[in-house]
């Protein structure tokens, strides 16, 4: 079973992070959501909801992840971008050849540290020059390599669906996408 750790900050965007965890966890992959707020699981969405997180960032390791995942929203990317720990982490995921993903506001994190140099990105409009190296393509999603961004909110599902083709096949992303209705919507 795939295992994805999903990063929340304090002002993270609430679909983006739990659309995806939603999808992920509906085909099977294990999903862990992961505080990087000092002394507290709990975390603040940017929309003042509490969400509750599965683990804490210093009780994690991160070497059996699949995928490295970082919801968008302010200040919700500005504060994983100031998390030492989380860019050390995307940097040894990418360097093992493994998956890392980030939507809306949250490509700035992995365009910081010079992950997106060569690649095709998307972001949220406005957050184009953060995209360090990147050649910025406007998509709801795109997948380049090891690397998948997503434009922003209504991008969520998308972005998740596409993260679940990765991790478990086409087939998994096509049923679970049919049973929550996304394709009648899409048609």
């Amino acid at each position: 079973m795939a295992k994805v750790y999903v990063f929340l900050a304090n002002g993270f965007e609430d679909v983006e992070a739990l659309i995806p965890v939603d999808v992920l966890r509906r085909g099977g992959v294990e999903v862990v959501t992961v505080s990087i707020v000092e002394g507290s699981q709990v975390v603040e969405t940017a929309h003042r909801v509490q969400v509750v997180a599965d683990a804490m960032f210093e009780d994690c390791d991160f070497a059996d992840a699949d995928l490295l995942m970082l919801p968008g929203g302010m200040p919700g990317a500005s504060n994983l971008n100031a998390h030492d720990g989380v860019r050390k982490a995307l940097l040894r995921q990418v360097a093992a050849g493994k998956r890392v993903a980030a939507i809306c506001a949250a490509p700035l994190v992995l365009g910081g540290l010079g992950l997106l140099r060569g690649k095709r990105a998307t972001c949220y409009p406005g957050f184009e020059q953060t995209l360090d190296g990147a050649t910025y393509t406007a998509d709801l999603c795109t997948v380049d390599g090891n690397v998948t961004t997503g434009e922003g909110p209504a991008a969520a599902f998308p972005f998740a669906y596409a993260l679940l083709e990765q991790l478990v096949s086409k087939q998994m992303a096509d049923q679970i996408a049919e049973g929550m209705r996304y394709k009648h919507l899409m048609a």
